[in-house]
């Protein structure tokens, strides 16, 4: 699981609400997730707001070196029990936008639900940029629209939601080129809009998330193979960094 908001009370762990669909009822959107990503990916990687590690540790037979971080110190203190005498992982604890404690810089950077609670969002990309290495890529996973944006939305701390105009827009004055810019999960949208803004839903139900992740999630990746939605419940940015 990654994002900032991964752990509600952190003395107790609980996960939070947005991240439902990183627990045991997602197991097909969580590979939804790697499999966009990882091809992306380099040999070295830093993730912002890694909350527990599940998300980045699927990427370590890919990787030489990992850094994993998060602003939350139950989280960092989960992530170096987890990773505990890996000499090719790094934790670090910092939140954005400031200037990150990483004297090397990395070849690929990936925020998984993270932007969206970010109102300094440009300078935030600016202060990952400066610890990626020259022609290196920034890999973004937002929520989409603001047509969803909702109760859950403003639980979770959600600054907004973005589409690939709003998110290019941000992408480019942080001096970066969006390579991949893209709606996707464009069933997992309409679902999202049915349940939590016309159903009034505040948070995922568990038993929904499972039917969810069982029928639509494979249905709308089939379907995204030779169709390219007009909109989704999440929109994917792959930046360039200055070369």
């Amino acid at each position: 699981m990654s994002g900032y908001d991964r752990v509600v009370q952190p003395a107790a762990g609980d996960e939070a609400l947005e991240n439902h669909l990183g627990g045991d009822e997602g197991k097909n959107y969580r590979q939804y997730e790697f499999d966009m990503v990882a091809p992306h990916v380099g040999t070295s990687m830093l993730e912002i707001g890694s909350g527990l590690g599940h998300f980045a540790e699927q990427f370590l037979p890919h990787l030489d070196r990992l850094v994993v971080s998060d602003f939350d110190p139950y989280c960092v203190e989960q992530l170096n029990k987890r990773f505990d005498g890996r000499d090719d992982i790094q934790v670090l604890q910092f939140g954005l936008p400031t200037d990150i404690p990483l004297d090397d810089p990395v070849d690929t950077v990936v925020m998984m639900n993270v932007l969206e609670h970010i109102e300094e969002d440009v300078e935030a990309l600016r202060s990952l940029a400066r610890v990626t290495k020259p022609g290196g890529r920034i890999i973004i996973w937002v929520p989409g629209y603001m047509q969803l944006y909702g109760d859950f939305d403003r639980k979770v701390g959600h600054v907004t939601r973005y589409t690939p105009a709003t998110l290019g827009k941000t992408v480019a004055e942080a001096g970066l080129r969006a390579e991949v810019l893209k709606p996707i999960n464009f069933l997992g949208g309409i679902a999202w809009w049915a349940a939590v803004r016309r159903g009034g839903v505040g948070y995922p139900d568990p038993r929904l998330v499972k039917i969810y992740d069982r029928t639509v999630v494979p249905t709308t990746r089939f379907i995204e193979r030779f169709f390219r939605p007009p909109f989704g419940q999440t929109v994917f940015c792959v930046a360039r960094v200055p070369g």
